[in-house]
């Protein structure tokens, strides 16, 4: 499951993409837990992180994992954002971004939320 998990670049940021893609939700448990090892190992307040759900079953169980791992993550992190969550019920949403403390925009596309990612580190740059 490790393949899943790994720092890609775009537009020259480093971005760590955990592809959750079509994965059951003890799938989604065995990568959630491991994620937080990646994350940690970086700087606080530094990590771009994409996540894609796209085709992913949900179980409460997966998400009480995502929030653990979210929780955890949050001071590494600086933006994250998030693919295919529209098979993730409203309320398991909701109830992470609450839980987690951490706004976790949504993208149709993984090429909107990389954009969107690195956005802000072009203007910060001058580019």
């Amino acid at each position: 499951m490790e393949e899943r998990i790994r720092f890609v670049d775009h537009h020259g940021q480093q971005i760590l993409l955990v592809d959750v893609t079509n994965c059951t939700p003890a799938e989604m448990i065995e990568i959630g837990r491991l994620v937080p090892s990646y994350v940690s190992s970086e700087p606080r307040g530094s990590v771009l992180l994409l996540a894609d759900f796209t085709g992913s079953k949900f179980d409460k169980s997966a998400v009480e994992t995502l929030k653990q791992a979210t929780v955890f993550d949050r001071p590494h992190i600086k933006r994250s954002a998030w693919v295919g969550t529209e098979g993730m019920p409203k309320v398991f949403y909701d109830n992470l971004k609450a839980f987690s403390q951490r706004d976790l925009p949504t993208f149709r596309t993984r090429e909107e939320a990389l954009d969107w990612l690195v956005a802000e580190e072009k203007v910060a740059s001058g580019q």
